[in-house]
């Protein structure tokens, strides 16, 4: 059993990873606290459905496309919306609220609720992995997760745009006196968020089904995990991810599954007392905010 517990707290700590470095990167780059990051989440599995079942496109070709309009609502987003109100903090949460709060209730309305509305596991076999069997859709995702976070890296490190993104993170009114457009780049910002919100949604939906409901749960998971780690910061994320992944884990196991999400919140308000920018929030050093 306690082996069984690694394993998937490690598989659960890769899925909040997964969740939350979307958000991280959009509020790393252009400081904007994207509230409507949990209905993206939900609007591409939805996308995903809808084109496999009314369009009958194949699986991988709906995935592809739900990704692409997610990120194009993203930018679309930001620039009739974000883009009149960027740099007013609590403008900024409420209208992405309100925007993620409409797309939510607009699926519940229209009745998409039920366990009918699901996705398909990339491959349905499962292994046995030091005593305990592991389905390989959570085998892909703990891939897909160590594949993404080291795409980012290179990205940022090793291309002009990702370059952009960085100079903007340290210092946007310097990145400015060189010709780097900050609407530019912070509408690529949201837009990429917003493609990694969908991305996350492809490989960890097929583990259940697809609710209104879960778009909430999905903002709370990234805020938390921001929030410990540090908003900002991707290796606050990584490692608030890991903090917080097994500790839900062992107290799933070994206490009740009613009280992993107390655990969440209580590590937010710890970290809100004693470290208020989080484990890792140091939003002024180069290498913290990306």
């Amino acid at each position: 059993m306690f082996t069984g517990t690694i394993i998937y707290a490690l598989i659960n700590s890769v899925i909040l990873t997964l969740i939350a470095i979307g958000f991280n990167l959009t509020f790393g780059i252009s400081g904007v606290a994207n509230f409507a990051y949990g209905a993206f989440y939900i609007l591409s599995a939805y996308s995903t459905w809808i084109m496999m079942h009314s369009f009958h496109l194949p699986y991988f070709v709906s995935v592809m496309i739900s990704i692409i309009l997610t990120m194009a609502l993203g930018a679309l987003m930001y620039q009739l919306v974000l883009k009149r109100v960027r740099g007013q903090a609590i403008s900024e949460v409420i209208a992405t609220f309100g925007i993620g709060l409409a797309i939510l209730e607009l699926f519940r309305y229209l009745g998409f609720v039920g366990f009918e509305y699901n996705l398909p596991p990339f491959i349905d076999s499962s292994y046995m992995i030091l005593g305990t069997y592991v389905d390989m859709q959570r085998i892909l995702i703990v891939v897909l997760g160590v594949i993404i976070v080291v795409l980012l890296w290179l990205f940022t490190h090793n291309t002009s745009l990702g370059l952009a993104f960085r100079g903007i993170a340290q210092d946007e009114r310097t990145a400015l006196t060189f010709g780097i457009d900050s609407d530019k780049i912070a509408t690529l910002a949201v837009a990429l968020g917003a493609g990694f919100a969908a991305i996350a949604a492809s490989i960890i939906i097929p583990l259940g089904s697809i609710f209104p409901s879960e778009g909430y749960d999905v903002l709370i998971k990234a805020l938390a995990v921001c929030i410990i780690g540090g908003l900002g910061s991707t290796g606050g994320v990584i490692v608030a991810s890991f903090l917080i992944g097994f500790a839900e884990r062992f107290t799933d196991s070994y206490i009740g599954s009613h009280w992993t999400m107390i655990v969440s919140l209580a590590a937010i308000l710890i970290v809100l007392v004693v470290k208020p920018s989080g484990l890792f929030g140091k939003q002024k050093e180069l290498e913290e905010r990306i």
